[in-house]
């Protein structure tokens, strides 16, 4: 039989997974009987662990939630996952995370094993960083979680928002999903002043409390929401479309493009028609070329002289 501390302690870890333990359950497991897991349930609550029961045949055991937030016990891989999560956060877009994450950070690493301790600083010692492009967009973790909340009780949401011209109005909104692109976070909802499905920038949005009434859910325009987000986000920001007719299968174009590049439709079983854009019709054309395809242009006749410029280069650097 294990000692009393180690015994809680092993109690412990179990009632931290999701699910609820029976006595007899928890008593196989802990090798003890349903008495002592009972008295070993009412230490764990005079230590501030909030343990709840259910009675009846179905009945259990589980952690729930309380006032205060007590000592967890992590195991080997989750302490490193959580230090490792930490050590992200603190270079993230997420206004005031950075110093916060830092703090739980150090008394992490404070109470780890050594052993845990030298593969975290290892892995932050040899792992070297990218530089971000630039300065990004922050992003208030008040403004995240009242979004989220909104998104998890189905409530109707006012926000002012600046749109990407630096217009600034108010909006009302259906809020469904927040998507997470790099250093840029966007809500997916449906705008009920227009009567469609938006992607808004959450930097951008300043919410208006309280919430209005709750809403029926609506079925998601695409089940690949973080897809959807992207190829919306991507063609706002593009100066140029093109649409081309490439004579490959559509699965075959798919597979070489992300839908942040395009998109893609089925005309038969050999041809299909790829939608993109770019700043440039010349990036385009080369774009174009990386897809090692055969393909026409259908629009704009434009692109048509960029290809040509291109060929001719090539063929000069050819020849």
């Amino acid at each position: 039989m294990l000692e009393t501390s180690a015994r809680l302690l092993r109690l412990l870890s179990l009632l931290q997974t999701p699910r609820d333990w029976t006595g007899t359950e928890l008593a196989e497991r802990l090798r003890v009987s349903t008495r002592t897991v009972r008295n070993d349930v009412e230490r764990l609550r005079a230590l501030g662990y909030p343990v709840d029961a259910t009675r009846g045949a179905v009945g259990g055991y589980r952690l729930g939630a309380g006032s205060a937030l007590p000592p967890l016990l992590l195991d080997d891989e989750e302490a490193v996952a959580v230090a490792v999560g930490l050590r992200t956060a603190a270079g993230g877009a997420i206004a005031g995370l950075e110093e916060t994450s830092l703090r739980a950070l150090a008394k992490l690493e404070q109470v780890l094993p050594s052993r845990l301790r030298r593969r975290v600083n290892a892995l932050h010692t040899y792992t070297v960083q990218v530089p971000r492009d630039g300065a990004g967009p922050v992003v208030d973790p008040e403004v995240l979680t009242t979004l989220a909340a909104a998104c998890r009780d189905h409530e109707l949401l006012r926000f002012g928002y600046r749109d990407h011209a630096g217009s600034a109005g108010l909006r009302t909104a259906e809020p469904y999903r927040l998507v997470n692109w790099g250093r840029r976070w966007y809500l997916v909802a449906w705008d009920a002043d227009r009567g469609d499905w938006r992607t808004f920038r959450v930097d951008r949005i300043e919410p208006r409390t309280p919430n209005g009434p709750r809403f029926t859910p609506r079925e998601l325009p695409e089940d690949d929401v973080a897809a959807y987000v992207s190829r919306r986000v991507s063609a706002a920001a593009w100066r140029h479309h093109a649409r081309v007719t490439v004579h490959a299968p559509a699965q075959a174009v798919a597979e070489r493009i992300t839908p942040a590049v395009g998109t893609v439709e089925i005309v038969d079983e050999t041809t299909c028609v790829l939608r993109t854009g770019a700043d440039t019709l010349g990036t385009i054309a080369v774009y174009l070329g990386l897809l090692g395809l055969d393909f026409t242009v259908d629009d704009p006749p434009e692109l048509v002289a960029h290809l040509r410029e291109l060929a001719a280069r090539y063929d000069r650097a050819a020849g």
